[in-house]
């Protein structure tokens, strides 16, 4: 039997249908959410994909260890995870459905001395010339139906801060013509979107109850 993966933005239907489903993880929710209006219309390369990724202490994991004690967090920054992290495996089979070809990308994380909250930096290669006009109307019409991923105003990007404590992915995009790239950047709260409060979301729709259900009112706890 297999699992759905339990994105609701992409597999609410399959989700609403199973009984098993694998809930995803905080950075594979912010890079796929990310990416997925670039690769569904076609406006970027699916090679040289690089993904610059920071999460806050708990995006880390609840295991004791001396890495994640909070005086080896606090005034400090680091990358950790490379170049295996074991979320890999998790964004490149998702991307690869989405691009319908295998994709192999750069996912690289980093530490941040903060509770909650990730930040993914997505840098991609554009198939061709194109203007930030034209990328962010693609990406706001494939999102305007959707209750939790919100695509900035051109010229604003997001912040953890603005995301903490719901289910709420902020998108925002910047094309350089200079060097043909469209870079991607996606915050979330690792605790709520990437964890439990997806965990609920998909709960909810498993048991035929609104996707929202229980999730509009989440309490910004440490």
């Amino acid at each position: 039997r297999w699992a759905v993966y339990g994105l609701p933005e992409l597999y609410a239907a399959d989700i609403a249908q199973t009984s098993l489903t694998a809930n995803p993880g905080c950075y594979p929710t912010s890079v796929i959410l990310g990416l997925y209006a670039a690769l569904k219309n076609e406006l970027i390369e699916p090679d040289d994909i690089v993904v610059d990724a920071k999460s806050g202490a708990t995006g880390a994991g609840r295991k004791a260890a001396v890495p994640t004690l909070f005086c080896e967090v606090s005034d400090n920054f680091r990358a950790y995870g490379l170049p295996r992290h074991r979320h890999t495996p998790e964004i490149e089979q998702e991307i690869s459905l989405l691009a319908g070809r295998e994709v192999r990308l750069s996912f690289n994380t980093h530490l941040l001395p903060m509770n909650r909250g990730i930040l993914s930096t997505i840098y991609t290669k554009l198939k061709y010339p194109v203007t930030l006009d034209s990328v962010h109307e693609a990406f706001r019409h494939t999102w305007e139906r959707s209750p939790w991923v919100r695509v900035l105003p051109k010229g604003a990007l997001p912040e953890t801060r603005y995301v903490r404590g719901s289910m709420f992915c902020d998108i925002g995009v910047v094309v350089d013509p200079r060097t043909r790239r469209l870079t991607i950047l996606a915050a979330i709260d690792n605790l709520c979107r990437g964890a439990s409060g997806q965990a609920l979301a998909n709960a909810n729709l498993m048991c035929g109850l609104p996707v929202n259900a229980g999730l509009e009112h989440l309490a910004p706890l440490a």
